[in-house]
């Protein structure tokens, strides 16, 4: 009978466990939604210091052209394969890069829009946005930034 209670016992503890466990993933969930792993940067003189994640996409996605200063947008974005342009795309434009890539090739056959400049290494992003005054780029948020670049807030 002890045996038979003990182990009743262990049971319902190790269930009681168990139930804790989504809890805990939530959270852990909650707080790497909370913190990006991208940094989206601009060019030191640009006067932008906080986006919207929707302000963000449309200048992605080029469907805005113009900073609120009325400069031209220059946008660069990373490779196709980069695991921080995935990232980006999710958190960003709440997409996949297959239908990023499949809005552009819908732009550019309809004569609308030519996509953003792409380069391979968060390097290269900064050293591009750092040399263009208008540039709005992303890296990896452990990417060393160049001076001439600083990074802007990304709104919900």
């Amino acid at each position: 009978m002890v045996n038979f209670v003990s182990r009743a016992r262990i049971l319902r503890v190790a269930l009681a466990a168990l139930a804790l466990v989504p809890v805990a993933l939530s959270g852990a969930l909650a707080q790497n939604a909370a913190t990006p792993s991208y940094k989206l940067i601009v060019n030191a003189s640009n006067p932008v210091s906080s986006l919207s994640r929707d302000e963000a996409s449309r200048l992605f996605l080029k469907k805005v052209t113009m900073w609120r200063n009325a400069k031209p947008v220059l946008i660069v974005d990373q490779k196709t394969s980069s695991p921080v342009r995935e990232t980006f795309t999710k958190e960003i434009h709440g997409r996949q890069v297959s239908s990023v890539t499949s809005y552009w090739q819908q732009m550019i056959f309809s004569g609308r829009a030519v996509p953003p400049a792409e380069k391979s290494s968060d390097a290269d992003v900064a050293a591009f946005v750092a040399a263009n005054e208008a540039a709005i780029g992303y890296v990896a948020v452990e990417a060393e930034l160049p001076t001439g670049v600083k990074v802007v807030a990304v709104t919900r």
